[in-house]
């Protein structure tokens, strides 16, 4: 039975006492050491668009560009997230140590935040005290299971997945505000602090769409009994809520992600629906043995009511279970309801068609299975216990040395899984081992091994993932990468021009295929194809680089000037853009710039020996003929085998009186 309360009469909560603090600082120690071997995974997939091709994140200035990540990518539409990822780049460039502390900072801070939620809300008055002594403990544990499970390896690990993390510690952090304030003789301020942290929320990633709803279902739950009086008595706190929802619309309207959800993109909204009844069935069967894990699911629609049997029917009972709980015991009702609300934006009826499922999604609903685990548990242990009259600690040090054993295994997998993150040739080579069917695991596996050089393997995985499915752009344009690295360039360019029939507005695959094309000699289409693929995407660097060396390989030197200027003003300490430059300014008798380019060059990477040696001849020209010599000696102590420098040394030193030494 709900029981309305006054927000005057409202408990506050006893602090937690000390040794649930240190045993929770335990949890968080333990989190630190789950995921220690995760500082140096490399990135991959999803991290390459959003991060090492993200120009939006590599300056603060102008603001609005740093809330604003390009179209197409899995920050596009998720300001916070983009910002947060422009911060990592301002202290450590693409050093990824730094993007995986601010991830595990982010989730052992969200470890931090459920506990204050699940202990406040256990204290609640709903429950007539029947928690009060246990609430701590109880909340160390639901905080340890879920804080170590492997599940959540990939939203944490995986660096574009903050996206998720961001997302969830606004989500914990509204509710949390809000509860403080009821509470709380300032609660206007917690509902400020609630509004703004459910607005953060809504611009770092859509599932923030049910905060609001699960804040109601809250007040209605444990605070005020109804709706009615939950609205009546809040309004100001609800209309603030709402008032996010204007956000996450504006956003999603910018995003741009019309070719991946949505409707209308080859899967109905049914067929999506009937297969998310498998999904969630899988998501579950993970969050109680979660083995095997994959960053990456091919699954098959299920196009009829048949196909989805009989996991439609497990979903439609957890379904029915939740209602008949929210009218009779709504404390386990409101679990239910968070666990299918937070889901519902990706696992309903809006089609996801890139991705029908992916266990980051499970990042905040398996916080409700874990409520449930340990306080249905700990009800169940101590009914028993009244049963055969045993005494009350037993019943608490069984339910104790139960979550111990469970933290202990799920914390060890946590570290074990992590290992495969080791490598992007681990992880997909984990992938293809546990969802053989996939096609885009073996096609980002093909990508693995063709950076490790090893071609042959690179062209079979190519083949099964086209034999999955023949119009996979990325597939075919791998299969060409290893055609055009075998010298079979006629092979490569057919096989780029076939992916670009399914993807005609693919920037990388307009780039790939004029590389091959200059490999070739055509640089009449080598240019046209660089230059289409600079409008479909302008702030390409490597794209204009190498643009402005096929202009200047046909004499056009005033082109050429201005996408060399423009690689250097997106990327400028790149090394090889100076270097070059400087080459053809040199040619254009601009010596005094072209060696400050030299200059540039050498200072980015001293261990450039051409940038030394072109140095050298730059000095030369001007007259400093020591200093010349010194960098034609520096030139050759990093490349023995440099003809350049080797030449014009012997040139310098034939004609002038070299000094002792470099």
């Amino acid at each position: 039975m709900l029981v309305p309360h006054d927000d005057a009469e409202l408990p506050i909560a006893a602090r937690p006492p000390a040794t649930a603090l240190a045993a929770l600082l335990i949890v968080v120690a333990a989190g630190v050491v789950a995921y220690s071997n995760t500082f140096s995974a490399p990135f991959f997939f999803d991290d390459l668009t959003s991060i090492v091709q993200n120009p939006s994140i590599r300056r603060f200035h102008p603001l609005s560009q740093v809330l604003a990540a390009p179209t197409q990518t899995s920050v596009a539409g998720r300001p916070v997230v983009n910002l947060s990822l422009a911060v990592n780049y301002a202290i450590g460039g693409f050093d990824v140590r730094g993007y995986h502390v601010f991830n595990l900072t982010v989730h052992l801070m969200c470890s931090l935040v459920l506990f204050g939620v699940v202990r406040r809300t256990l204290q609640q008055a709903t429950f007539g005290g029947r928690f009060d002594d246990e609430a701590s403990w109880l909340s160390v544990a639901v905080t340890a299971l879920w804080s170590l499970h492997p599940l959540l390896t990939e939203s944490v690990t995986y660096v574009t997945q903050r996206t998720e993390l961001l997302m969830a510690l606004f989500y914990l952090l509204t509710l949390y505000s809000v509860i403080r304030g009821w509470c709380s003789q300032r609660r206007w301020a917690w509902y400020v602090c609630a509004v703004v942290c459910c607005a953060l929320g809504m611009a770092s990633k859509e599932v923030m769409v049910s905060a609001p709803l699960i804040v109601l279902l809250y007040d209605r739950t444990f605070v005020s009994g109804s709706f009615r009086r939950s609205l009546r008595r809040h309004a100001g706190l609800y209309v603030g809520l709402a008032g996010t929802w204007v956000i996450l619309a504006l956003l999603m309207g910018s995003s741009a992600r019309g070719d991946s959800v949505g409707f209308g993109l080859g899967v109905s909204a049914l067929d999506y629906l009937r297969t998310q009844s498998e999904v969630i069935v899988w998501y579950l069967r993970l969050s109680f043995w979660p083995d095997p894990l994959a960053v990456s699911y091919e699954w098959r629609l299920a196009q009829t009511f048949a196909d989805c049997m009989p996991h439609g029917l497990i979903v439609v009972a957890l379904l029915l279970g939740t209602l008949w709980a929210w009218w009779r015991r709504p404390a386990l009702g409101f679990v239910g309801a968070c666990f299918f609300l937070i889901l519902a934006p990706t696992s309903s009826v809006v089609p996801i068609v890139t991705e029908i499922a992916g266990e980051r999604r499970m990042y905040l609903p398996l916080a409700c299975v874990v409520v449930l685990f340990v306080v249905g548990g700990h009800h169940l242990l101590q009914g028993v216990g009244r049963r055969l009259a045993l005494q009350s600690v037993l019943p608490r040090l069984s339910l104790g040395v139960l979550v111990t054993v469970l933290v202990a295994g799920l914390g060890f997998h946590t570290f074990r899984r992590n290992n495969d993150y080791r490598s992007v040739l681990s992880i997909w080579t984990d992938t293809v081992a546990n969802r053989p069917l996939n096609y885009r695991a073996h096609s980002n596996l093909a990508g693995a091994l063709i950076d490790a050089d090893r071609l042959e393997e690179a062209v079979v995985h190519c083949t099964l993932a086209l034999q999955l499915r023949p119009d996979h752009m990325r597939a075919r344009a791998n299969l060409a990468l290893v055609r055009k690295r075998q010298g079979r360039l006629d092979e490569a360019i057919d096989h780029y021009n076939e992916a670009l029939t399914h993807r005609p507005r693919n920037s990388g695959l307009h780039h790939n295929l004029a590389i091959a094309l200059v490999a070739q000699g055509d640089l009449d289409a080598a240019i046209g194809h660089f230059i289409a693929a600079l409008r479909i995407q302008p702030e390409l660097p490597l794209t204009h680089l190498n643009l402005a060396e096929a202009l200047v390989a046909q004499g056009r030197t005033t082109e050429a000037e201005i996408h060399y200027r423009e690689t250097l003003r997106l990327r400028p300490a790149l090394a090889p853009a100076h270097c070059n430059f400087g080459n053809m300014l040199f040619g254009r008798g601009k010596i005094e710039e072209a060696t400050e380019h030299f200059l540039a060059a050498v200072r980015i990477d001293p261990g450039f020996a051409d940038a030394r040696a072109n140095l050298a001849v730059a000095l030369a020209r001007q007259g400093e003929t020591r200093e010349a010599i010194k960098q034609y000696h520096e030139a050759l102590r990093i490349d023995p085998n440099h003809v350049q420098a080797r030449r014009g040394l012997d040139t310098l030193q034939a004609t002038h009186l070299a000094p002792e030494g470099p």
